[in-house]
């Protein structure tokens, strides 16, 4: 488990540490690397049409943006994910790494814990939250399928009803063992999943155009309109941006199985931009529809699977929200704290390992009473988002700025003193400097309200000030060296 294939003082290299190194957080080889093209479009086809995205879109209607408005806003936010994720995921490809491992590039090989713990807790939480969410979906199915078990959902043990439980526990069981069969099932189940959720939001589109005699309303009555329109465009497209701030971060956690650069560019391009068009379709056209049946806007898909009439139907669609929000959930908020749990104790916990470790936490943390406390979401779950842009504004600006993608990877795994990533006692204190100031500057964007007109940007101005921060103050007197982790790489089997 802690050895490479080859041992790497053979090769005249560096030696591996076991407190580095174990075959998931290895390199993984060039050959044989099964994600696709079609793989990472079905990720987005997932992620994108989660209900929680739906629900921002959603909102923008609300604000007073029209149809035009939401897929301008929708756009540009596109554009602009389309290119921080293919600079994202050719680091992965590249170097065949995971997060934790590729932020010890910029922040050292025992530094690196900082980006990890921080990716892998807000993800643990939402985990938990998302299975939560998926089990209120799958309680309004059961009690559709058998009346009877409406009597189940009045009691109160610890916050949930007894159906409740039963709910969240079946959901938390099935993406238990999907994720023990490590990342090539996600990749599979993803490849399911997404054309599912393509087809039943197209038909769920389809079916409210015809309740609405064929028509929508393009607006509301409220419309926005100049600065203030524009203004509201720019938010909406950058606050599309800071959605996937997690995603951003640790792309490479998926890409370090793809095939060829290639295959990232057009996965991302037909996931991104085209996808999030389709999708800005299908917002703009279930909002103005029900708009015009009887002057409301709907808070999300969800709502209009309840009010379908038929039985079967309320139930197909039903299941395939179940299907679509644990796509989402596995990729989005299981595998980072997988990564970053097995980073933090490689000797202990492997992949499998550290689904369950994260599974149960997930579970302890009892996230419906995180989800229904403002002041959690805010001040514990907003905070820790806050700091991801710093941290890709670092991570980007070392990896592309100052070291020009060479890499040295077997070192990424050493722990002697000379090597490209020891820096100080296994830290980067440039990094960590350039960090800081980035992250406190965001932190008081998200919490102090005269900052408030800002929010919307925070993504980018803590993410630009790390970037710059950090390329002031890097160290420029080192060497940098491309060498390969192929000697020490394992075959691409999650």
């Amino acid at each position: 488990m802690h050895e490479p294939p080859v041992s790497a003082e053979a090769l005249g290299l560096s030696p591996t540490s076991a407190r580095l190194y174990n075959q998931d957080l290895a390199p993984t080889k060039m050959a044989g690397r099964r994600w696709t093209a079609y793989s990472i479009f079905t990720l987005w086809a997932n992620d994108v049409h989660s209900l929680g995205n739906y629900g921002f879109a959603i909102g923008l209607f609300a604000l007073g943006l029209g149809a035009w408005q939401i897929l301008l806003a929708l756009g540009v936010g596109a554009v602009l994910l389309f290119l921080l994720l293919t600079l994202s995921g050719f680091m992965g490809h590249k170097t065949g790494v995971p997060f934790p491992v590729m932020s010890r590039i910029a922040f050292g090989i025992h530094g690196a814990q900082i980006p990890a713990l921080i990716r892998g807790g807000v993800a643990i939480a939402w985990f938990g939250i998302q299975t939560y969410l998926a089990s209120l979906v799958l309680r309004v199915l059961l009690i559709a399928l058998v009346p009877g078990l409406a009597d189940l959902d009045k009691n109160d043990i610890l916050g949930l009803s007894t159906l409740g439980w039963v709910s969240f526990l079946s959901l938390w069981i099935v993406q238990v063992i999907i994720v023990r069969y490590g990342m090539d099932m996600i990749r599979k189940y993803e490849a399911f999943a997404g054309p599912i959720i393509l087809v039943t939001m197209a038909g769920l589109a389809i079916w409210m155009f015809l309740q609405a005699g064929g028509s929508i309303a393009l607006s509301t009555k409220d419309a926005l309109t100049g600065d203030a329109m524009w203004r509201e465009i720019f938010a909406g497209g950058a606050l599309w941006v800071s959605i996937y701030a997690t995603f951003v971060l640790n792309f490479c956690d998926f890409t370090r199985a793809s095939t060829t650069r290639k295959s990232i560019i057009k996965g991302n391009f037909w996931g991104i931009p085209i996808n999030m068009l389709f999708f800005g379709l299908i917002v703009v056209v279930i909002t103005g529809a029900q708009f015009k049946i009887n002057g409301a806007i709907i808070g999300s898909p969800s709502d209009i699977v309840q009010s379908i009439p038929n039985t079967f139907l309320l139930v197909a669609a039903a299941l395939a929200l179940l299907v679509l929000t644990i796509a989402v959930n596995l990729m989005a908020n299981f595998v980072a704290p997988i990564y970053a749990l097995t980073n933090l104790m490689p000797k202990r916990l492997d992949f499998r390992r550290a689904s369950l470790v994260s599974a149960i936490i997930g579970l302890v943390i009892l996230p419906w009473n995180l989800y229904n406390n403002p002041a959690v979401i805010v001040y514990f779950l907003g905070g820790l988002g806050a700091l991801l842009g710093p941290l890709f504004g670092v991570i980007m600006a070392d990896y592309w700025l100052i070291r020009k993608t060479r890499i040295n990877v077997p070192e990424l795994y050493t722990e002697i003193s000379h090597g490209s990533y020891f820096y100080r006692k296994g830290v980067n204190t440039r990094a960590v400097a350039a960090f800081i100031p980035a992250a406190v500057i965001s932190l008081l964007i998200a919490f102090i309200p005269a900052l408030a007109p800002a929010a919307a940007f925070s993504w980018f101005i803590g993410a630009g000030i790390g970037a710059i921060a950090y390329f002031l103050i890097a160290d420029r007197n080192r060497t940098f060296h491309d060498v390969s982790g192929e000697p020490i790489a394992v075959p691409s089997l999650h």
